[in-house]
């Protein structure tokens, strides 16, 4: 761990922390630990840029002054690459909607805190943006064309080109750049988040706190809207989008006179681009970095793009009818999620998790078993403190096994197995196929790959899937 961490800490609380622990990154070229003595705990920071740390810093102190809730910082290191802030917990909004996003359905606390953080973001964007020095801003001071084209070009190169999908450069450019224009009509002085979204709101005591706010510039309000309320993976059903926006528009009365209708309609055309600009990097992450999350992604950010085709379609006709194409490749169709749906083939897949300490998971079709894989081959999260708590499905553990890179040869050889068996399954009109994932606990490792082969199946095959994480619990349907 850096030194410099533990000697803040020491000057900070008069002693050395008892403890240090390394937290997930979340794919952040930033450094996390928990730093803790029995009367004292703290977030420690080492990263790379020092310029970024200063802006976050800086930022924090300005944003306390304003009454927004944001982590303190304490103390920073004189070579500006590591600091100490306030340690808000482990859970985030993101964290706290999990069985919404699961089932689908969320629940009345949690539309009331998704309301309770969209109320605070106001405030940030008019009391934020007011005494800041935006000259200060990362990578440029203000959404601009300039950065617009380059998401944009994020898009067409890292998502669009490899969807296979034909379309005519110059036509889409002209569009790219009639898209600027109508965006920047609608620039103002707020100050822009940009990345305001689930997983950067930490919950403390009932209450919202935002984190990763360094990339902030001048900008329009409308884009943090568009960014939390359509944020791909939650697919919020429409009655709690429109409530969503309804209680954002409400406080921002409190600073501007807003016009309803207006607004909505700019919001919608900044939706679209933030569509584009998300699956421009689900693009990069999933199909060139090979996270599997991102890919699983698309699907639900396809699903926001074409919702919001109608908003951009008067100014960006081409992209409107080419997107429309775009949105309609089968391989983009969100799963179903309807248990007991009728299927095509025939063939109904069951897809276990198990831990080997308490056996093999029974085949009740009678056919003895299938396809069985150990996992405990790949390094076992469960050796780790911050994961104890976790399992294959979250985030947290998801990114500590694609970081090691192990899990992806081992689930490339798993589908090619599982592609082969399913194709010659279906064409020989069986109905029952079993494959079951085992490790030492049951609840890091085989339920990543569980969750990945179910994920792989229904992507590319009309066929019912049943997931279960026998010593989690857990059953879905695909």
């Amino acid at each position: 761990m850096n030194k410099e961490l533990e000697n803040l800490f020491r000057d900070y609380a008069g002693k050395g922390p008892d403890r240090i622990v390394q937290l997930t990154s979340s794919g952040s070229h930033r450094t996390y630990y928990r730093l803790s003595s029995p009367d004292f705990s703290c977030i420690g920071v080492s990263g790379t840029d020092a310029e970024e740390n200063d802006v976050f810093c800086s930022l924090s102190e300005h944003f306390l002054s304003k009454g927004i809730r944001v982590p303190k910082v304490y103390a920073v290191s004189r070579d500006r690459m590591s600091y100490i802030q306030q340690d808000l917990g482990d859970e985030s909004l993101y964290d706290r909607l999990a069985r919404g996003r699961v089932s689908g359905c969320y629940s009345d606390d949690d539309v009331a805190l998704l309301k309770k953080t969209i109320s605070r973001l106001p405030k940030i964007q008019v009391e934020g943006a007011e005494g800041w020095d935006f000259s200060r801003s990362l990578h440029g001071l203000s959404f601009s064309p300039r950065s617009i084209m380059f998401d944009l070009n994020y898009f067409k190169y890292c998502f669009l080109l490899t969807t296979g999908v034909g379309f005519n450069e110059d036509m889409l450019q002209e569009d790219f750049l009639r898209l600027s224009d109508e965006l920047m009509k609608c620039m103002d002085d707020s100050f822009m988040y940009r990345d305001f979204q689930s997983r950067n709101v930490m919950i403390v005591d009932g209450e919202p706190y935002f984190i990763d706010f360094q990339g902030g510039r001048k900008g329009p309000l409308y884009y943090d809207v568009a960014s939390f309320v359509w944020q791909a993976r939650s697919d919020f059903p429409k009655d709690i989008k429109e409530g969503l926006v309804s209680a954002y528009m409400d406080s921002l009365r409190q600073y501007r006179d807003t016009d309803e209708g207006e607004f909505r309609e700019k919001l919608g055309l900044f939706v679209f681009f933030r569509t584009l600009q998300v699956l421009g990097a689900y693009g990069f992450r999933g199909y060139y970095e090979k996270k599997r999350h991102f890919l699983e992604s698309i699907p639900y950010a396809i699903g926001n793009l074409r919702d919001s085709i109608p908003s951009a379609g008067r100014y960006c006709p081409y992209m409107a009818e080419l997107f429309t194409r775009l949105t309609e490749l089968p391989r983009f169709a969100k799963p179903s999620g309807i248990v007991g749906q009728a299927d095509a083939t025939g063939l109904k897949v069951r897809i276990f998790s198990f831990s080997y300490r308490k056996g093999i998971p029974e085949d009740v079709s009678g056919n003895g078993g299938g396809y069985v894989f150990d996992c405990r081959g790949m390094h076992n999260p469960g050796k780790y403190e911050q994961f104890r708590d976790k399992t294959g499905m979250d985030r947290e553990v998801a990114d500590f096994l694609e970081g090691r890179g192990e899990v992806t040869s081992f689930l490339a050889n798993v589908f090619s197995l599982a592609d082969s068996h399913v194709e010659k399954y279906i064409s020989r009109g069986f109905t029952d196929l079993m494959f079951s994932f085992g490790c030492t606990g049951g609840q890091h490792r085989s339920v990543y790959c569980a969750e990945a082969l179910a994920a792989h199946l229904s992507a590319r095959y009309n066929i019912r899937i049943t997931l279960v994480h026998r010593e989690q619990g857990v059953e879905k349907e695909f």
